[in-house]
C-alpha cells in the first residue's frame, strides 16, 4: 500500500492559491474543502486552500506529508437510499505553522490573487486578548493573526481596494462574522494601525456572519482498515462526515457571484439574515449535542447513535430537545417540530460513529453558547429551571474532573484555564465549592450564574447524585 502524495495519487490537480483556511480540523476539511473541491469540479472555481494552523501544536506536518491530500468518507441516506461514498480531496496545496514559519504566514498576504479566508478556531477562537502585540510573531489570538496579515497585505498593495479579502468565519457563535469584525477593529485601534488602514478595512474587505452545518464524526477508527483497502494508500486524515450540509450565508449577491457556490449544486444559501437559520441550528441540533454528549458517555455510552437507541439516554435527549430547547425558540411550532425530527434522523444515521468525545472539546464554551442562552428562556417562561439542561452542565462539571470510565482515560479538552479550574476545584471534593465557583468564573461566562435563581442548588444537587447514584441512574431521576 503506497503513502498518499501527489506523485502517488496521480489524478490530483493543482489550482492557484486563492483561500487562506486557518484550522486544520476534521470539520473544515470535510465541509468548507469538500465544497471548494465540488466548485472546481462543477463551476471551474480554480481555487486551492492554504492551511495556516491555529495554535502552536497540530496536524499540519500529517498533512504536508500527505501534499494536503486525505479521503473524504460520506455515508447517510439520501431521500431515503443508503450512500457510501469515498472521494480524494486535492484543494489542500499547503499548510503553513505561523509559529514557526511567521514570514512565510505573512507573505500568504502578498499574493495579489488570494481572496477568502475562512477559519473554524472553536467557539472560544473569536475573542480579543489585549495582551497580544502587533510585533509578537505570531499574535496568539486568532483576531490578531488576522490583523496582522491584513495589515501586511494594506502595506504591499498600498491600500489598493481591489485587494480586499472576504472573510467567511464558520465557528459556531452567533453574528460570528460581526464578532470576528470587531476583534479586528479593536486590534487596530489597540495597535494604532492608523485611519487608513482602518478605511482599507472596512471598504476593500468584507466579514460575513455564516451558520454551517454538518455532523463530522471525524477520523473513522471502527472502519479504517475497510476503507484503506478500497483507496490502497496510507491515508492518516481520512475523514468521515454526513451527506447533510447546509452552509448559510449573509452576505450581498457580489459575495455570491465570487464564491459560487450555490451554482456548484451545493445546499449553501446566501441570504439577507442568517439568524433564524443559526437560532434554529444551534439550539436544536447542537444544544442537544452537548448536553448529551457527557451524560451519555460517563453512562457507559460511545456514540450518538447508541445514545439514542438507548431507552433512557434516548428520553432524555427526546426531553432536551422537545420539551426545554424547543420552547425557547419563536418560529411556527409545527416547523420547529419537523426540523427536530429531521435532526434525530441525523443523530441516528446507521453509517455514522459519532463519537461523544470528538463532540466536548471545548465543552463549557458550547454550552455557554448553544443551551445556556435556552436555559435562560426556559426559567423565564416557565418559572423553573430546565432539569435536562441543568443536568447536562452538571454531567460536563463532572466530567472536567478527569480520571477514568472503566479502561478509558477521561482527558477534558478545554481553554487551559477552565482545565486548571476544575482540576483544583475537584481536589477539594466539596460540591458545594465546585458547583458554586465554576459557575462564578466569569471568563468562563462573562456574568455569574449564580445569580440565576435555583441553578446554583440544582448543579449541587447533581453532581451529588451523580457521585452517589452514578450518571445512568441520575439520568433516570428527570426522565
Amino acid at each position: 500500500m503506497e503513502n498518499l502524495n501527489r506523485i502517488s495519487a496521480k489524478n490530483t490537480k493543482q489550482y492557484p492559491e486563492k483561500i487562506i483556511q486557518f484550522g486544520e480540523g476534521n470539520f473544515l476539511r470535510a465541509f468548507v474543502d469538500w465544497i471548494v473541491f465540488n466548485m472546481n469540479n462543477k463551476v471551474n472555481f480554480n481555487s486551492s486552500v492554504v492551511i495556516v494552523q491555529p495554535l502552536a501544536t497540530g496536524m499540519i506536518d500529517m498533512l504536508n506529508a500527505q501534499d494536503g491530500l486525505y479521503h473524504l468518507n460520506l455515508q447517510g441516506l439520501d431521500n431515503g437510499k443508503p450512500v457510501d461514498s469515498i472521494e480524494l480531496i486535492d484543494v489542500v496545496s499547503r499548510c503553513i505553522n505561523p509559529y514557526s514559519q511567521f514570514e512565510e504566514y505573512l507573505k500568504l498576504a502578498e499574493n495579489p490573487e488570494m481572496r477568502f479566508v475562512v477559519s473554524n478556531t472553536t467557539e472560544a477562537g473569536i475573542a480579543f486578548d489585549d495582551s497580544c502585540k502587533f510585533t509578537d510573531a505570531p499574535a496568539s489570538s486568532f483576531p490578531g493573526k488576522l490583523t496582522q496579515l491584513l495589515f501586511h497585505r494594506f502595506k504591499t498593495f498600498g491600500g489598493a481596494l481591489d485587494k480586499g479579502l472576504i472573510m467567511l468565519p464558520c465557528e459556531l457563535i452567533f453574528h460570528n462574522g460581526t464578532e470576528l469584525k470587531k476583534c479586528i477593529e479593536q486590534y487596530i485601534s489597540l495597535w494604532e494601525l492608523g485611519t487608513d488602514f482602518q478605511n482599507w478595512f472596512e471598504n476593500a474587505c468584507g466579514v460575513y456572519c455564516t451558520l454551517v452545518d454538518r455532523i463530522v464524526p471525524g477520523f473513522p477508527r471502527d472502519t479504517i482498515d475497510e476503507i484503506l483497502e478500497k483507496i490502497q494508500f496510507e491515508d492518516k486524515l481520512v475523514v468521515k462526515a454526513e451527506i447533510f450540509h447546509l452552509w448559510v450565508i449573509e452576505a450581498p449577491e457580489s459575495v455570491a457571484k465570487e464564491f459560487s457556490a450555490d451554482k456548484a449544486g451545493l445546499n449553501v444559501l446566501f441570504v439577507p439574515s442568517e439568524k433564524p437559520y443559526h437560532e434554529r441550528k444551534v439550539t436544536l441540533l447542537n444544544g442537544p449535542h452537548t448536553v448529551m454528549s457527557p451524560v451519555a458517555y460517563l453512562s457507559g455510552i460511545n456514540t450518538v447513535s447508541e445514545g439514542l437507541k438507548n431507552e433512557v439516554i434516548g428520553k432524555f435527549v427526546n426531553k432536551v430537545m422537545y420539551d426545554e430547547l424547543l420552547e425557547t425558540l419563536d418560529l411556527p411550532k409545527e416547523e420547529l417540530q419537523k426540523f427536530a425530527t429531521a435532526v434525530l434522523d441525523r443523530f441516528r444515521n446507521p453509517f455514522v460513529k459519532h463519537f461523544y468525545t470528538s463532540i466536548m472539546l471545548n465543552s463549557f464554551p458550547k454550552f455557554k453558547t448553544r443551551d445556556l442562552p435556552g436555559l435562560k428562556i426556559y426559567l423565564e417562561r416557565k418559572g423553573e429551571l430546565p432539569n435536562g439542561l441543568v443536568l447536562g452542565l452538571a454531567a460536563i462539571i463532572t466530567y472536567y474532573k478527569g480520571g477514568k470510565r472503566g479502561d478509558d482515560e477521561i482527558v477534558p479538552n478545554d481553554d487551559i484555564a477552565i482545565t486548571n479550574l476544575l482540576t483544583e476545584l475537584w481536589k477539594s471534593g466539596d460540591f458545594a465549592k465546585i458547583a458554586h465557583d465554576v459557575l462564578a468564573a466569569e471568563f468562563i461566562w462573562g456574568e455569574d450564574l449564580n445569580q440565576i435563581n435555583g441553578l446554583t442548588d440544582k448543579i449541587i444537587q447533581n453532581l451529588q447524585s451523580i457521585n452517589d447514584n452514578g450518571m445512568y441512574e441520575t439520568v433516570k431521576t428527570i426522565v
